[in-house]
């Protein structure tokens, strides 16, 4: 891939107070973007200066939702070193969403060869306080102007980056979860595997629900049975039960986490019981009840590891390990963030120096 690269003649000004970054809100002097069309497939690759994009109201992303997208981190090292975290599979998996999607594949190493760029380019950006991190949005739609139902011939892939803070407020305190009964994000043979804008949507009103009764996160069941637990709006779960680490199985309506993967390989080589399956909510409960359940914690990207200290269904509420972070939790915690920032050795490979 021959990029062109055109830098900013007017760099933003970076923040100051790394401690006031939060998530989201703030975005570095550069972007990539390619376009693919019908004739010519992914061309044009480029990275210039961060700016709005103009599309027509026609376009296809606007009526149909034909949009993917991916999120991942740079890390600056305890020696100052730029990493990133198994960023092949960030880009495998949005090949896995495009399919799903119908949209057109990319090439991974041509995607990860533009990422470096990119992050050389903005390096600067990339925070330097312990836990802060630059996270990485790369995302493609559909951009044909048409009014019909089908596949787009034309799309943007575009990067942008965005030097963040902890994804919770709270850092690394548990959080609460209210488990949604009314409402399904998704069930098996449709889009809940992929990372689809979508899908986001449809978890709204459940996260709004759940704030409303002062819970931070909403827990998904299956949209069948209505009694299978899913996983956590942004974030997949894991259960300790009578010291076994259980998640719910991959069967078509779950994302499958990058960070999910990486616990279960650390689980396992650290000789731990772990399992895949269907998990209902009323064994998570029972399992309270009797005594057997230790920990409860999510996975994801933003997050890394964020524990879980209080359970809602309907009328019952569980404090999950007295609302504290439980030694599995933290020990994953600990690993999986000392490999990102290179305080630990890295013995799997996930780690890609920039």
């Amino acid at each position: 891939m021959n990029i062109k690269i055109t830098k900013t003649g007017s760099p933003k000004p970076k923040p100051t107070d790394e401690s006031q970054l939060g998530f989201g809100r703030v975005f570095a002097d550069h972007m990539f973007i390619m376009e693919h069309s019908g004739e010519k497939g992914w061309h044009n690759p480029e990275i210039k200066e961060f700016q709005n994009i103009s599309i027509s109201p026609a376009s296809m992303v606007l009526h149909y939702g034909q949009e993917i997208f991916e999120g991942l981190k740079a890390y600056r090292t305890c020696n100052g070193e730029i990493a990133l975290f198994r960023p092949e599979e960030n880009f495998k998996r949005l090949n896995v969403s495009a399919e799903r999607s119908v949209i057109p594949q990319i090439d991974v190493e041509d995607c990860l060869n533009a990422l470096k760029e990119l992050i050389k380019l903005d390096s600067d950006w990339i925070p330097r306080s312990n836990g802060a991190s630059l996270y990485i949005r790369p995302f493609i739609f559909a951009a044909d102007e048409f009014l019909g139902v089908r596949p787009s011939d034309k799309y943007y892939f575009i990067i942008i980056t965005s030097p963040s803070g902890a994804y919770y407020s709270t850092g690394l305190n548990p959080v609460s979860i209210f488990v949604e009964e009314n409402y399904v994000r998704a069930t098996k043979g449709g889009m809940g595997f992929a990372k689809a804008g979508g899908n986001y949507a449809a978890s709204l009103l459940g996260q709004k629900e759940a704030q409303a009764q002062k819970y931070e996160q909403v827990l998904w069941l299956d949209g069948v049975e209505r009694k299978y637990i899913e996983e956590v709006g942004a974030m997949n779960v894991f259960f300790v039960i009578d010291d076994e680490i259980i998640t719910p199985e991959l069967s078509g309506s779950i994302l499958p986490g990058i960070t999910r993967m990486s616990v279960l390989e650390l689980c396992r080589k650290w000789g731990k019981r772990v399992t895949e399956r269907k998990i209902s909510i009323d064994e998570v409960f029972d399992a309270y009840e009797n005594g057997k359940l230790s920990e409860v914690f999510g996975t994801g990207t933003a997050a890394v590891i964020s524990p879980v200290g209080v359970l809602k269904k309907g009328e019952k509420v569980i404090r999950i390990n007295n609302g504290e972070i439980g030694e599995i939790s933290q020990k994953l915690y600990d690993t999986l963030t000392g490999i990102q920032y290179g305080r630990i050795a890295d013995e799997f490979g996930w780690v890609k120096h920039v």
